[in-house]
Formats: C-alpha cells, structure tokens, sequence
C-alpha cells in the first residue's frame, strides 16, 4: 500500500512538473496552471518553495536555448567598454534595456510579491486573470512590429519591465505580459521573444538565489525529496520543447490560439473549481 502511494504522489509531482515546463514559456501561466492542478490534485501546500524549484528547472532551459545569444551578449559588451568599438554598442544597450526592465518586478516582487501570492491563489482568482491574458494576447495577436535589437529605447524597456511587474499576480502569464508590453511598443517577433525571454532570466535567477533558504527551511521539500526531484526534471524537458515550439508559433503568427485556450480553461474555472 506505502509504494501505492507513494507512486502516486510521484506521478502527481511529474505532472505538476510537466504542467509548470510546458507553461512557463508559452503566454498561458504557468503559475495559475499550477494552482488550478494542485486543486485537482488535492495538494494542500501553499507555500512557494515548489514553484521556485521547478520555476529553476525552466530557467536552466532557457538558458539552454538562448546560450548564444547570452554569449555574444556578454563578450561584445565586454569588448564595447574595453574598446568602444560600434559593433559592439548595439548588444551593450540591449543589456542596460533589460536591465531597466528588471528594475519594476524586482521592486514588486521583493516588497509585496509574497502578499500578492498568498492574497491572490484562489482557483477564482486564476480563472479571472487568465481572462484578462486572453484578452491581452487577442490585443496583439495580429501585431508585426518593425524594431529590431538595435532599435530598442529606454521607454521600450520601462514598458516591457511594467508588463512583466503585472505578472506577479497569479494567473497573469510572465511570458505573455512581456510579449504583448514588447509587442505594443513595436518590437518584430523575434526581438519581442528574444527580450522576454532574456529578461525572465535575471528574475528568475535573482527569486531563486533569495529563496534558497526558504526551499531549504520548508518541511515539504525534505520530505518530498524524490517527487520535487522528479518535478525538476520534468519541468526541465517540458520548458526545453515548449519554448521551441513557441518560437515556430511566434514566427508563424498563430497567438491568437493562446487567446482562445485562456477564455476557455478561464471560464472552466470559474464555473467548476
């Protein structure tokens, strides 16, 4: 009966780890789909240690994918403050535009992030914002923007920054708020994907590195060892696939079926859970 169910609980955690991979990159939240499973699932933890973990495995993902793109970030600007040389001004910039970007949720999320969280985890809560994201999707969804990486401006970055500050509330894609403020202010899709995605990585690095000893304190990752593990991994694949079959989405203009999907599973929720 003890492997029964402890089979179980790993299966529930692989799911809850598929759950947060698959809709970490793709404009959908993976925040509130993890609070509408775990009401499926009837897991009572509340607390954030098991969404900071598996949210880890998602970054290491994109940091998979976007390694270049890191890399040639990193050495041009390096190059352009040793050496001043144009070439690399362009990637310098986009740089300090992340930066800026960063500067709205990191005052959030560090001064009401946890009361937001716990005021705001309710199933209903989910099924309202995941309304107000089709919506935001639907806005943009037919949007060709002409700015490229080196087009970019401080206003751009403060917008995109605000949108992703939205996010903090549960229900409201990451993702999908930084496309649609980076969108809006005129970015191509590769640019607007690029950015979002960069720009998820110092939040998600900096939410991790202060929460450590909150996952390490938290009786629930002890004794849940095994499953969280599981979880990691799972996330860690389903991220990796998610954000490549975004980018072809994100290329083909095919957004608008995210719109569809939120207004969908939104009203769900709202009438059954």
């Amino acid at each position: 009966m003890e492997s029964i169910t402890a089979l179980w609980t790993w299966f529930k955690y692989l799911v809850l780890g598929l759950v947060q991979g698959i809709t970490e990159p793709i404009p959908i939240s993976s925040s509130g789909h993890l609070i509408i499973f775990r009401e499926l699932f009837g897991i009572e933890a509340r607390g954030l240690s098991f969404e900071i973990f598996v949210n880890f495995a998602s970054l290491l993902a994109v940091l998979l994918i976007y390694r270049k793109d890191i890399y040639r970030l990193m050495v041009n600007s390096f190059r352009f403050l040793t050496t001043r040389e144009e070439a690399g001004k362009s990637d310098f910039q986009f740089i300090v535009y992340l930066i800026i970007a960063t500067i709205p949720v990191g005052v959030i999320g560090v001064f009401f992030g946890d009361v937001i969280g716990e005021a705001l985890s309710s199933t209903k809560t989910v099924g309202v914002t995941l309304l107000i994201t089709a919506v935001a999707i639907w806005i943009i969804r037919n949007k060709r923007g002409q700015k490229h990486d080196g087009a970019l401006t401080t206003k751009d970055a403060v917008i995109v920054g605000l949108a992703q500050a939205v996010a903090v509330t549960p229900g409201i894609s990451r993702s999908g708020a930084s496309i649609v403020g980076a969108m809006l202010v005129g970015m191509n899709q590769e640019t607007a994907l690029r950015f979002a995605f960069l720009l998820y990585i110092p939040v998600s690095l900096g939410t991790g590195v202060l929460e450590i000893p909150v996952i390490l304190q938290d009786p629930g990752f002890r004794e849940l060892m095994t499953p969280y593990i599981i979880a990691f991994i799972a996330s860690f694949i389903a991220t990796y696939f998610a954000l490549k079959w975004l980018m072809n989405i994100m290329e083909k203009g095919n957004l608008k079926y995210f719109s569809y999907y939120c207004v969908i599973v939104g009203i769900l929720v709202l009438l059954f859970l």
